[in-house]
């Protein structure tokens, strides 16, 4: 898997071939048609590996020490951003993540609305910490953590510079952190 997102992120993924994978995994051509019957069988593995890391590293960033608004934010950018890096600063990563709806999009569905459950099991245990009634402040867990997903994928769009997204991103941290002080 490795060996063939590299390829797809220094050439492209329409420019590499199953016979390119199979090399750089040092294995023969049929042997990798043993294992995955095309390049989209490929791609979607490595979509479902890089989600599965990014998820369990949000997942110990909610789990370290600190301040709520310090591991949501660590758990945000661990999630999101780190896991973008990778692709935002390749020739090829945009062509790559421009393909993910069509080729992944049922996997990036799961991986927002698992990211969502994490994000509101934090919001649910810091407001039971603080002593925070949200049901009377006609919040929930949930829909504050479905308001950070939609935010985050706001800023994708109204913000081409990672920086600047990061940077609204713990805006936003900070709000919510806000609404769970008592």
């Amino acid at each position: 898997m490795d060996g063939a997102l590299k390829l797809a992120l220094a050439h492209g993924y329409s420019r590499t071939t199953m016979d390119d994978i199979a090399r750089a995994a040092e294995m023969s051509r049929p042997a990798l048609y043993l294992l995955f019957r095309n390049k989209v069988e490929i791609y979607r593995e490595i979509a479902r590996t890089v989600m599965r890391h990014s998820i369990d590293a949000a997942r110990d960033a909610i789990a370290s020490e600190g301040s709520f608004t310090e591991r949501l934010g660590s758990a945000i950018d661990a999630a999101v951003f780190s896991s973008l890096c990778r692709f935002t600063e390749s020739p090829h990563g945009g062509e790559l993540l421009d393909m993910k709806a069509s080729l992944a999009g049922d996997l990036i569905e799961n991986w927002c609305r698992e990211l969502s459950d994490l994000f509101a099991d934090a919001i649910r245990a810091e407001a039971a910490a603080n002593g925070i009634d949200l049901e009377a402040a006609g919040l929930c867990p949930q829909g504050m953590a479905n308001m950070l997903m939609d935010g985050l994928e706001g800023m994708k769009t109204r913000l081409t510079d990672i920086e600047a997204q990061k940077k609204a991103a713990c805006g936003l941290v900070r709000v919510i952190a806000l609404a769970l002080r008592a």
